[in-house]
């Protein structure tokens, strides 16, 4: 279908078809930015040019799938050499593609932020410091800060960078990655090595960004080196959206990018498709106190609406109740789903009454954000010892489970895996295996014992996998027993039981879960591999929760950004929690970012917006009597609608002939 037989405003019509040279889009909230990226795609598919040198980024999976499945929707075509792709899985395809370049095998690990932290854990030890938990966790932000190019080496103490030079190291050796190098790596790449990039620039010859506001200052070296020969740069962002400065985001890359491009074509995206008149004057309202911004008024052609609720209730104990006893009153008498609304926290500290509440009623919840079941350490742990039994020469989980609990494989033993592995092409398991039958391995007697014991272990326990009985939970729970798990937990977390018997009852939900899967008479197969395929899926099912319907949607503001609901609660909207009480520390301009992140969170809502402020609320340590926000105030009174949170009365006879109505349509009486 050519893009000129579909609605599309003049502004968005200019931006699908502006295809040569740099481009800024500045896309307000709502203003169908997905729509005008996909459309641009298939326009230039329509002139001819190739799939394979079309490159565009954005931030989630979610948003590169929803891009990439409209553009096919759109061409009618499979688009398989299209690239729409996160910033960090480019990044990853770029490291398996020329990695080598730089030390790496195409065959390298990615450590996700639990990985990251332990192996930190390690090398402090290795290096015989001690760290209070909160301190090394404040030195795992500061080595992302100093990856990133975020922040440089200060005041820190020698040990600090001693510390960070270990990780690295180590990173290096176990032919790791962790989530920071994904961006870092392939900048580097590009900068020492002319012909790589001379051949990704090429590769790809138009380039678009999506949320141009959220990336960082390497995020934007690394799409500007790109595309410094050619100049087709398309950016799309707003910058009243930006709100991951935390992260690395940086909304000046708008102003970067002007400075680099001086040629380019500026076009505003301001009418609006999602919200109300009064919710969109509301947010415009909000924003202009903001200084450092691109002058923009979003507006719509939908109808005003009803004004923005804003409730005073007693405590948090009532304002859960009201969130909740509204939900159901507009469930009865508008006949909506669970899945129209949405409730938005500045922080998770606030979820607690809500998801109580929520329970207490009976209304369906899903909470985005967290840690996955199968993403927990412990866990990883455990599934790791059973990839390793059915597939010893998985490099991977088996560096995971050697040292776990510690056997004495210190650093120069993992060198000398990696130098054996590589010399005779064999799997680090068989590496060690050869290792161990030498007698002039760099290794102490101790150690020599304890690895020997375990492979002795991983043996006997395969032969028990490879069982035609196929039960194997309880060998799992021999199995733990044999290395001391237990043990290690408490040995791992000295300071805290409690955490150790909450990881111990992780694991034995695991093995519960494998017991009821090796019991279930409808299992086509009950193999242990099977089952860590099924593992597999449910973790990405897992992952995809955020998909399902007929739910209420419970998240922070942050989580919320891209997404937008017909019924929005927005809680706790407090001085000291919107905007935070560290942002305040801070100064004006974090100040300013958490109006950025109010904006965010008025402009989810389509059709009705609540916001509650409470008059008196607990913390562990308090009771104190919060203000209402700051921001409160900057929007036009005329625009709110403010009560004490009483319920409504109880349904009218109109309430209940519109609810007989309802149920006539859906059952065709």
């Amino acid at each position: 279908m050519r893009t000129s037989d579909l609605g599309l405003n003049p502004e968005q019509d200019e931006a699908v078809h502006t295809i040569d040279g740099p481009l800024l889009i500045i896309a307000g909230a709502g203003s169908g930015k997905t729509r005008v990226i996909t459309f641009r795609i298939a326009h230039m598919l329509e002139c001819h040019i190739p799939q394979s040198a079309i490159l565009a980024l954005t931030f989630t999976n979610k948003a590169a799938r929803e891009m990439e499945e409209r553009a096919k929707q759109l061409t009618g075509r499979k688009l398989t050499n299209l690239t729409v792709s996160t910033f960090h899985a480019f990044g990853v395809q770029v490291l398996r593609e020329k990695g080598e370049a730089l030390g790496y095998r195409p065959n390298f690990t990615i450590y996700d932020t639990d990985d990251s932290f332990t192996l930190l854990k390690e090398c402090a030890r290795v290096l015989e410091q001690s760290w209070e938990l909160a301190e090394l966790q404040a030195i795992a932000q500061q080595i992302s800060a100093v990856k990133s190019q975020r922040k440089g080496w200060s005041d820190e103490p020698s040990e600090v960078k001693k510390l960070y030079q270990e990780y690295a190291e180590h990173l290096m050796l176990y032919n790791a990655v962790d989530f920071d190098d994904l961006i870092t790596k392939p900048l580097e790449l590009f900068e020492k090595h002319a012909d790589i990039l001379g051949e990704y620039r090429e590769r790809y010859r138009y380039i678009m960004v999506d949320e141009f506001q959220d990336t960082s200052i390497t995020q934007f070296r690394f799409v500007e080196l790109l595309a410094r020969e050619h100049h087709n740069l398309c950016v799309v962002g707003d910058d009243d959206q930006s709100i991951y400065s935390w992260r690395g985001a940086n909304f000046e890359n708008i102003l970067l990018f002007e400075q680099h491009f001086p040629e380019r074509k500026e076009i505003k995206l301001e009418q609006n498709y999602r919200s109300t008149g009064a919710i969109l004057a509301a947010a415009n309202a909000l924003i202009l106190n903001n200084t450092n911004r691109k002058e923009k008024a979003l507006w719509t052609q939908a109808d005003a609406g009803k004004a923005i609720e804003l409730v005073h209730p007693e405590d948090e104990t009532k304002e859960a109740q009201f969130i909740t006893e509204t939900i159901k009153t507009l469930v009865f008498r508008e006949n909506r789903k669970y899945d129209d609304f949405g409730i938005l926290v500045r922080t998770n500290s606030l979820t607690k009454n809500i998801e109580m509440q929520l329970l207490a009623t009976n209304i369906p919840y899903k909470m985005s954000g967290g840690t996955s079941f199968f993403q927990r350490k412990e866990v990883k742990d455990v599934i790791a010892y059973l990839r390793v039994l059915t597939n010893p020469r998985d490099n991977v989980n088996f560096l995971r489970v050697l040292n776990t609990p510690r056997r004495g494989a210190g650093k120069v033993l993992l060198e000398t895996l990696n130098r054996v592995s590589q010399l005779k092409s064999i799997s680090l398991f068989d590496a060690l295996k050869d290792i161990l039958l030498s007698e002039q391995a760099p290794i102490s007697d101790q150690a020599r014992a304890d690895l020997s014991e375990f492979l002795e272990l991983i043996g006997d326990y395969r032969e028990r996998a490879r069982s035609p009985k196929g039960k194997f939970a309880a060998h799992l729970k021999e199995l733990l027993e044999d290395i001391a798990y237990w043990e290690f937990l408490l040995a791992d977390n000295p300071n805290s039981d409690k955490v150790a018997k909450w990881k111990w009852q992780n694991v034995e939900s695991l093995m519960k879960f494998l017991d009821d899967w090796e019991n279930d008479p409808e299992a086509p197969r009950t193999d242990l591999m099977s089952f860590l395929n099924r593992i597999t899926l449910i973790t990405r099912d897992d992952l995809n929760d955020k998909e399902d319907k007929g739910s209420v949607s419970l998240m922070t503001i942050h989580a919320s950004k891209g997404l937008e609901f017909n019924v929005v609660f927005l809680m706790g909207v407090e001085d000291k929690i919107l905007p935070h009480e560290r942002s305040i520390e801070e100064g004006p301009h974090m100040v300013e970012e958490e109006r950025r992140l109010f904006y965010v969170a008025i402009t989810r809502a389509r059709q009705k917006l609540y916001m509650t402020a409470c008059t008196t609320r607990r913390t562990l340590k308090e009771t104190f009597h919060p203000e209402p926000s700051p921001f409160l105030t900057e929007i036009p009174g005329a625009l709110l609608n403010v009560t004490d949170g009483t319920p409504e009365q109880d349904a009218t006879v109109d309430d209940l002939e519109n609810l007989m109505a309802n149920l006539k349509k859906v059952t065709g009486a």
